[in-house]
């Protein structure tokens, strides 16, 4: 069965985005769009409608993300981290699906 995980970490980060927007009951929708220098990017905003019947549904930690179907082909096995360094912080994708990413780590190919 397809499958996308949230960590821990990443899950309070989307839960207090959620909060501080005022929509605690909304979700994340994660997907894959075409653009950037490699051909696709990581598609990551909020989702105020319900799930769609076909979306996969993924409850972690008090916070609902959803897939569509299409995006879940390249998002199979994809791990959503929240990462914090010297050079910045953000949501890591750890996707065993890409092939290539570009250098400032926005745009990815499959």
């Amino acid at each position: 069965m397809p499958s996308v995980t949230v960590t821990s970490r990443a899950a309070k980060v989307m839960r207090d985005q959620l909060a501080r927007r005022g929509t605690p009951q909304a979700s994340i929708r994660l997907g894959i769009r075409g653009g950037g220098c490699t051909g696709y990017s990581y598609l990551f905003e909020f989702e105020d409608k319900p799930p769609r019947a076909n979306d996969l549904v993924v409850e972690q930690d008090g916070v609902r993300v959803v897939v569509d179907p299409k995006s879940l082909f390249y998002l199979d096995g994809t791990e959503v981290d929240f990462e914090t360094g010297m050079r910045g912080h953000g949501f890591k994708f750890k996707n065993p699906n890409t092939k290539d990413a570009c250098g400032c780590g926005e745009s990815i190919s499959f």
